[in-house]
């Protein structure tokens, strides 16, 4: 499912966003109904029109069942946003936390038949994405993360297979390893007072570092004093709102 933000009199060919929820990608820790919401409304206030979707959650799914859900979600999008006066050509993936790995992978991974069973040759391709927040690397390739708290709740909850058991697919999870030089734009967004387990700064720094290394057109932007989950502050929402139409 998915639920559409839009103005009465939304113009025609509107840019779309697309609002993946984060919460660790389990059950009862985020939803679309929770997540975004003040971007989400000025965006939609100034002529866009935002898809906040919904996907299967662990501990009862396991990876890729949440990027499959994300990338349905999306080619629903692109079959029916005209239909609300949405421009199918112009989509942007966003989301924080679990939802910026999420939408960072659908947009580094587009068009992989590995996250596509059933609609292997559907366009799953995105204009720009703005990760908040989020895992860029699982398999901790740079040693970026100093313990091992999200491999193990990864391994325990989400993958349900250690780095040893299943490493291709540890890596087919990490939107570092699909980095191309025809990668999207993209806008990084990181609180620069994130301690969260797994989410430090430095992920987005790399992040951002491997993208300009493959030569694509990307924006790392450091929140000062903020930490994990800010998304839900109304003032940062509204600031960074100037960042996201840099998309427009």
């Amino acid at each position: 499912h998915v639920d559409i933000y839009r103005r009465r009199d939304c113009p025609k060919n509107a840019p779309v966003l697309l609002q993946i929820h984060g919460g660790a990608w389990m059950q009862n820790l985020g939803s679309k109904e929770q997540q975004a919401l003040p971007l989400m409304t000025q965006l939609a206030e100034n002529g866009w029109i935002c898809v906040a979707v919904q996907y299967r959650l662990s501990p009862a799914a396991t990876f890729p069942d949440h990027i499959i859900d994300c990338k349905r979600a999306l080619v629903w999008t692109k079959d029916h946003i005209a239909d609300y006066g949405g421009d199918p050509d112009f989509i942007v993936a966003t989301g924080g936390s679990a939802g910026g790995h999420l939408s960072s992978l659908l947009a580094l991974s587009a068009n992989a038949a590995e996250f596509q069973p059933g609609f292997e040759e559907r366009d799953t391709q995105v204009q720009a994405c703005i990760p908040f927040y989020g895992v860029y690397d699982f398999l901790n390739s740079k040693a970026q993360r100093h313990n091992e708290g999200l491999e193990q709740w990864l391994a325990e909850r989400v993958i349900k297979k250690t780095r040893s058991e299943g490493g291709e697919l540890w890596r087919s999870a990490s939107p570092v390893s699909w980095i191309h030089e025809d990668a999207p734009p993209f806008l990084i967004i990181h609180g620069e007072a994130d301690n969260n387990t797994g989410t430090y700064p430095i992920q987005s720094e790399r992040l951002f570092a491997a993208l300009k290394g493959n030569g694509g057109t990307s924006r790392l932007v450091m929140l000062p004093f903020e930490s994990h989950g800010y998304a839900g502050k109304e003032s940062i929402e509204h600031a960074l709102y100037e960042q996201v139409m840099w998309f427009d």
